[in-house]
């Protein structure tokens, strides 16, 4: 890849979490241009491109994938689709990033990143929290010890039902068929990659999914068990119909504590030899800034990006051990 050549991005979807998270964040990076977007709606993508100032928009995947003056694709829709997309974008020869999760399945995932790895095409993954500062810096204080040795991480993480979940409306984060986890293959998907970030790869996993609501045909109720490679071990409760919202992250160390949420802007804390150090680190607007930034980065050759098709695989991997109830070991 060239250090000076400026990319042209086409992108794949145009619902809530491109307005404001990620697709400013491409076009406003310098050596980026958001050169085109593709909507089902035709008049909603066209509507999707005034507003962002974007010059071309499509309702045909292919036109913006084979579109020549396109080096990259960015894909933004539901999981279900992204197989579907990417290996199209593979075929094109183009770089591409996905949305989280990645697919709805190990399996999808290894079948997407064999493809890019064969074709030696650049594929990211839009796990976003590995290049944000707040949480670059736990992993800085894990990297220097600062709480000795890590023995242990739990996630506990609550949230009450919304309306759509009342009203039994359609959301695909809740349709078995593409989040068979539902708010977990959304949501713990985040926390889960992060901890693998932080702590390094997981060597086993195993848990337990319910469904007590029935508001839904996804599972609205998780306990999950892994073990790092390291030795570390993790415990995480996912809780979809609690009566308030919680998300508190716990690592201990045999010298402290290093205690976080995953999605909250609460401060980080690390309490170590009974001093204890708060500090709060603010997300960017586009909180996907940073993620791509490591994008212009990794392809002009200065550093790696964290979140590529590997690492999202993996943590596929995981999820699907914990949904299914699995204690299969992987080797990384």
């Amino acid at each position: 890849m060239k250090a000076n050549k400026t990319y042209k991005w086409g992108m794949i979807g145009c619902g809530s979490v491109t307005e404001l998270k990620s697709a400013p964040a491409y076009y406003k990076t310098e050596g980026f241009e958001l050169f085109a977007v593709m909507r089902r709606d035709l008049a909603k993508a066209e509507d999707y491109a005034k507003r962002h100032k974007i010059s071309f928009f499509y309702d045909d995947a292919d036109a913006l994938i084979n579109h020549p003056e396109i080096d990259a694709i960015y894909i933004a829709t539901p999981p279900d689709s992204h197989e579907y997309y990417a290996l199209k974008v593979a075929e094109a020869g183009k770089i591409c990033c996905i949305e989280k999760p990645m697919a709805p399945s190990y399996e999808a995932c290894l079948r997407i990143n064999t493809v890019f790895e064969d074709r030696k095409l650049p594929l990211f993954v839009a796990y976003y929290r590995r290049s944000l500062p707040r949480f670059v810096k736990i992993k800085e204080w894990i990297d220097q010890s600062q709480i000795g040795t890590i023995r242990h991480i739990h996630w506990h993480f609550t949230k009450p039902t919304n309306d759509m979940d009342k009203s039994k409306s359609y959301n695909w984060r809740t349709d078995a068929d593409i989040a068979p986890g539902g708010y977990f293959d959304d949501l713990a998907s985040h926390g889960l990659d992060l901890f693998v970030y932080l702590l390094g790869p997981v060597k086993s996993a195993k848990g337990k999914a319910e469904n007590r609501l029935g508001l839904y045909t996804a599972k609205d109720l998780v306990k999950g068990q892994w073990t790092h490679n390291s030795g570390v071990t993790g415990f995480g409760s996912w809780n979809f119909g609690a009566d308030q919202r919680e998300d508190v992250v716990k690592i201990y160390g045999n010298e402290g504590n290093i205690t976080f949420s995953v999605f909250g802007e609460v401060p980080i804390i690390l309490e170590r030899d009974e001093e204890t150090k708060s500090l709060t680190i603010k997300n960017p607007e586009h909180v996907q800034w940073y993620h791509v930034q490591n994008i212009k980065a990794h392809l002009s050759g200065t550093t790696l990006h964290p979140s590529v098709g590997r690492s999202a695989m993996h943590t596929a991997w995981i999820m699907d051990q914990i949904l299914e109830n699995k204690t299969e070991v992987i080797k990384n």
